[in-house]
């Protein structure tokens, strides 16, 4: 399972999992939902308790990945497979030109 903190310029906005089954969880921050209940991510995810499921990564962070000669550069560096999108998020989203970043968030010792 891989996790992301995902985050509105300095705020925490909420996790991104990528569960065990391939499945794609976002869930925003409690504190964020209450404190800034109308600042959602984008339109199709808007500020809410409830966490938003889908077998593919969310067309939003999808737009947040290189592509092009830069997915190249991207995946041949990080020695990604151009289809693990939840890989190249993580490896490449932590510093996003606009007001979103992903931060990879480590495994759980188990």
């Amino acid at each position: 399972m891989r996790k992301g903190a995902v985050y509105y310029k300095d705020l925490l906005a909420g996790i991104l999992t990528e569960t065990n089954e391939g499945e794609y969880v976002f869930q925003y921050d409690e504190k964020y939902a209450k404190e800034y209940p109308e600042q959602f991510l984008t339109f199709t995810m808007p500020v809410s308790s409830k966490a938003y499921t889908d077998k593919r990564l969310f067309p939003f962070f999808e737009g947040l990945i290189p592509e092009g000669w830069l997915l190249d550069i991207a995946s041949k560096n990080w020695k990604l497979n151009q289809n693990d999108r939840m890989g190249l998020l993580l490896a490449c989203c932590q510093n996003c030109i606009g007001a979103v970043s992903v931060q990879p968030i480590p495994e759980e010792d188990e």
